[in-house]
């Protein structure tokens, strides 16, 4: 999707885990691993454009971690789960990403690749995280970590 505003746009982030194991895609257009992820649109809260980019990118059914606080109903109001991290990254020179990231648990390990937008869709390990043959960035190397840690 393109950038909905011209300085700064929100995303939405998923580190999914399954049996010890995270799920990265290899992106065409980044020609790099990342997490599941991408804009929140117009029309959405960050919760629905979550799901929207599971359900897209990998069609996992996921169960997030963490919980929406507080329990209550209250009109006109719905409550969202917390994203685990958040960051703000620059994208270019002239814009940047809030990023709004979230560890979830995989159902199942059955996946499908969207080959319009991934080359590849791959479960990683802790050793293949580490493994230079991936050339993961820092930080996506920090978060899939600390989503085995937080998902065991």
């Amino acid at each position: 999707m393109p950038h909905i505003h011209e300085l700064i746009d929100f995303t939405v982030d998923v580190f999914i885990v399954y049996h010890d194991k995270v799920l990265l895609v290899f992106h065409k257009k980044h020609n790099m691993w990342l997490q599941i992820g991408g804009h929140i649109e117009l029309n959405e809260d960050p919760e629905q454009a979550l799901f929207r980019e599971v359900k897209e990118e990998c069609g996992l059914e996921i169960e997030i971690i963490g919980k929406k606080e507080p329990q209550i109903e209250v009109d006109g109001t719905k409550f969202l789960y917390p994203p685990a991290f958040m960051n703000i990254h620059k994208i270019n020179e002239n814009h940047k990403h809030v990023g709004l990231y979230y560890i979830a648990k995989a159902k199942n390990d059955k996946f499908t690749l969207n080959d319009a937008e991934h080359k590849d869709i791959k479960w990683f390990s802790r050793e293949d995280l580490d493994n230079p043959e991936f050339k993961l960035s820092e930080s996506l190397n920090f978060y899939a970590k600390k989503a085995l840690e937080l998902a065991s």
